[in-house]
């Protein structure tokens, strides 16, 4: 990396990154034309994971521990109530996931969820319109925030998303079969197919596409879960909650990551990819689709992912993702997270841009909600930190 990427990754001026290199936190060395340094990918991703060296003794972070009993994640492996997700991903459909997230016990079979269908119009983005969807499915009445309440309402809501987009081709619902040969159909990974693409799906293919649900359900105290957790702390409704979580979800550093992976790996196929990848570096500071701090190793669910596409058949957009991660490798740079593999599974099945940040959002609305009937049973209210005033002050 060069001494402005690196910077550009930490965050920090090039004065400051030397600062690092003279107290032995950086490693460098000259350029091959001796006017600039360069600097180990690896380093600098380990440096910026686990913060700045600081002088002061004030975290630039907030560090919340919050007691749960929904999802796990340790030793680079993914829990749903004890449950191994990357197991559940074969075994089981979203809805039956769903249902072991927010009840704590997994079906013995998959349930159909119906919904209603919200017309959206107009040129909106995919996320856009899941926004207005949730907005247009709120209804007024009395909140109960029992377990039966919240999941009558939830099963119709999550219905209704995938419903509400427009279909994409003839509306016909594939079905989905799983590891142990039960076919299924009305799923919503089939529902949500028909809206993505026009393109006939194949079991493989769906396959996939219920595992990325299934595998996106909840990934623990992720940024948009904190904020949906803060609005059923205030006792919002499903809707309310999930409105929380899709605002937050909407920042390009979270849901709209695997837009931004898709965006390199396409220009990555009109021009030489280790310049695309200098660019990413360059205008991103890291590049998007690679990384997770949670997965030093690398993230088990691109991983899963990425191999069940791979069992679809081959592709020449899988040839190419290859490629590009061959070439990141080279490079040290982080392992690919589960945006780039929604970013090759979107590219795969012809799905538009930013077909990724739906799948996101619409798998993730079932961890949201499970963390909502969780604080429900929590004091109202609960999280109030104080600010430390640090502004002008004036007689």
């Amino acid at each position: 990396m060069t001494t402005a990427q690196a910077a550009h990754r930490l965050g920090v001026r090039p004065q400051t990154l030397y600062a690092y290199v003279s107290r032995g936190v950086l490693h460098s060395r000259r350029s091959g034309d001796g006017r600039g340094s360069l600097f180990d990918p690896r380093e600098v991703e380990q440096l910026a994971l686990r913060g700045r060296p600081r002088q002061a003794s004030r975290s630039r972070s907030l560090e919340i521990q919050i007691e749960t009993s929904i999802t796990e994640i340790s030793d680079h492996r993914i829990r749903y109530r004890g449950h191994d997700a990357m197991q559940l991903a074969r075994t089981a459909t979203f809805e039956m996931v769903a249902e072991l997230l927010w009840t704590g016990a997994l079906p013995d079979f998959s349930p159909m969820w119906t919904g209603q269908t919200i017309d959206t119009g107009g040129d909106a983005s995919l996320h856009e319109r899941l926004r207005l969807i949730a907005g247009r499915a709120a209804v007024g009445g009395t909140f109960v925030p029992d377990v039966t309440s919240v999941t009558t309402v939830a099963r119709h809501f999550i219905a209704t998303l995938a419903d509400s987009l427009p279909a994409a081709g003839s509306g016909r619902c594939p079905r989905v079969v799983l590891a142990d040969g039960t076919t299924v159909r009305s799923t919503i990974a089939g529902r949500l197919w028909t809206r993505l693409t026009p393109r006939r799906a194949t079991p493989p293919m769906m396959a996939v596409m219920n595992a990325a649900l299934v595998m996106l359900a909840d990934h623990e105290m992720a940024a948009s879960t904190l904020a949906a957790r803060v609005a059923a702390s205030a006792r919002a409704d499903v809707h309310g909650v999930t409105a929380a979580g899709m605002g937050t979800l909407s920042g390009t550093l979270h849901g709209g990551e695997s837009t931004r992976c898709r965006r390199i790996l396409q220009s990555a196929r009109e021009h030489p990819v280790d310049e695309v990848i200098g660019q990413g570096l360059e205008q991103y500071g890291r590049l998007p689709g690679f990384g997770q701090m949670l997965y030093p190793r690398g993230d088990p669910r691109a991983a899963r992912l990425l191999a069940l596409l791979h069992d679809a058949g081959p592709h020449p957009v899988l040839d190419h993702v290859d490629e590009f991660v061959d070439a990141t490798r080279r490079r040290h740079l982080p392992p690919p997270n589960v945006d780039l593999a929604l970013a090759a599974l979107g590219m795969t099945a012809g799905m538009p841009l930013d077909a990724g940040e739906a799948i996101f959002a619409i798998g993730r609305t079932a961890g949201w909600i499970a963390h909502a009937l969780e604080e429900y049973r929590e004091p109202v209210l609960r999280f109030r930190p104080r600010a430390l005033y640090v502004g002008p002050t004036h007689g």
